[in-house]
């Protein structure tokens, strides 16, 4: 009896977070009140701020600040991007100030061919049209009618790498259906059930995912005022919206328990690495310490990562914690960069201080509003052509030229 109840509870979880039906695709227009239609803009949109406007028209408003939202104050969240531009925002009741920060300047070389600029490069040893991959975040259906499948055709068409968040609200196999020779990536977060996070990774790892990430960073959520605000319960819900349409319903009290696991600590990383080939990644790591220990117990990768702001408040900006992890790793494993990147200059910022690729999570939900598969298409070819145009204008021809010294660090 246990053992059949177990299996029910399985089943149930997987089925509620891992594998919305359709069904539950349609009731999140009723829940949020979406409108999907959208017409032709009158000009076209020229950088990735464009999709941002043109989205947060097109999305309700607990949706939008669901999407948006940091945690608290928001300080990390709006420096994420700020960082890059070369201030720092510090926030004071309602007004946001700036504050001397270190300004990441490029040098440039001139005299050299760029006739022919390769925008390729590997991660984990696939070839990626340009470095720039599509972070894991959850319920693409909030945006678009087709959510994570949309998305996944446009990293496919793209030639980029896709890392498929645990809250996707379509299920694995449709998404691998939908683009069966896109390069992906899962993100867990860890059950504080073994046994269901086994059974997960045996599953992704038999639909052809190539590596697993995993998010360090999220023990406990964040304080997301504007969800309070808004009293949004996103879990809960999806869930009331899909009680009726699904027979699992054993799936609800089991995910007001605890979906998350609290006590993830470095020691559990071997009982992962012994039931999986697939290269371990962790998502969120900060500090040169948390660094060290990571390429001590043999994970594969880093992404440096702060959620978009939406976990712990006041950390570093990612960027400006990029030099300290990649300078800890020693070049022993590849390390990567997600949070506030919106130029193809921050994506070559990114790249010369060490980082392998970028990871776009909030741009991408912006183009999926906007216009679905297409819109998504759009944002990786603007950001991917500024950055040619930046690679040319630095003299770098090839990603493999650029380097450290392409920056110069000053004071305001």
């Amino acid at each position: 009896m246990q053992k059949d109840q177990y299996r029910i509870q399985t089943t149930s979880y997987y089925s509620s977070i891992f594998t919305l039906s359709s069904t539950l695709k349609c009731s999140y227009q009723v829940l949020f009140g979406f409108a999907y239609s959208y017409e032709g803009a009158d000009m076209p949109l020229a950088c990735l701020t464009d999709f941002e406007a043109h989205a947060r028209e097109r999305l309700s408003k607990s949706s939008w600040d669901y999407i948006e939202g940091g945690a608290d104050e928001g300080i990390t969240r709006d420096d994420n991007v700020a960082a890059f531009k070369n201030t720092s925002m510090c926030k004071t009741g309602q007004e946001s100030q700036e504050h001397q920060s270190p300004r990441i300047r490029l040098r440039p070389r001139y005299l050299r061919d760029v006739s022919e600029v390769d925008l390729r490069t590997t991660i984990q040893g696939e070839e990626i049209s340009a470095p720039i991959c599509i972070a894991p975040t959850g319920f693409h259906c909030l945006a678009w009618p087709d959510g994570e499948m949309s998305t996944a055709r446009a990293a496919q068409a793209a030639g980029t790498c896709y890392i498929t968040s645990s809250y996707a609200s379509c299920s694995l196999e449709d998404i691998v259906t939908t683009a069966p020779r896109g390069l992906r990536w899962f993100q867990l977060y860890v059950h504080p059930e073994r046994q269901l996070n086994k059974q997960l990774i045996q599953r992704v790892e038999a639909l052809g995912f190539r590596a697993l990430v995993i998010t360090v960073d999220v023990p406990i959520l964040g304080n997301r005022r504007q969800d309070i605000r808004n009293q949004l319960n996103l879990m809960m819900n999806l869930m009331q919206a899909s009680i009726h349409s699904t027979k699992e319903r054993n799936s609800i009290p089991h995910l007001q328990m605890s979906p998350i696991s609290t006590s993830l600590c470095w020691n559990d990383l071997s009982w992962f690495q012994s039931m999986t080939r697939l290269p371990i990644i962790l998502k969120g790591i900060l500090t040169k310490e948390d660094a060290e220990l990571a390429v001590k117990h043999n994970v594969h990768g880093i992404i440096v990562s702060n959620h978009g702001g939406r976990q712990l408040d006041g950390v570093a900006a990612s960027i400006d914690a990029l030099t300290e992890v990649v300078a800890a790793v020693k070049g022993k494993i590849e390390v990567y960069l997600d949070g506030g990147v919106r130029t193809g200059n921050d994506v070559l910022k990114a790249l010369a201080l060490g980082a392998k690729c970028v990871f776009l999570g909030r741009p991408i939900l912006w183009g999926l509003a906007y216009k679905g598969e297409h819109g998504v298409k759009e944002v990786l070819n603007i950001l991917k052509n500024e950055l040619h145009i930046s690679m040319a204008l630095t003299g770098c021809r090839s990603v493999t030229e650029i380097s450290r010294d392409l920056i110069q660090f000053s004071r305001l």
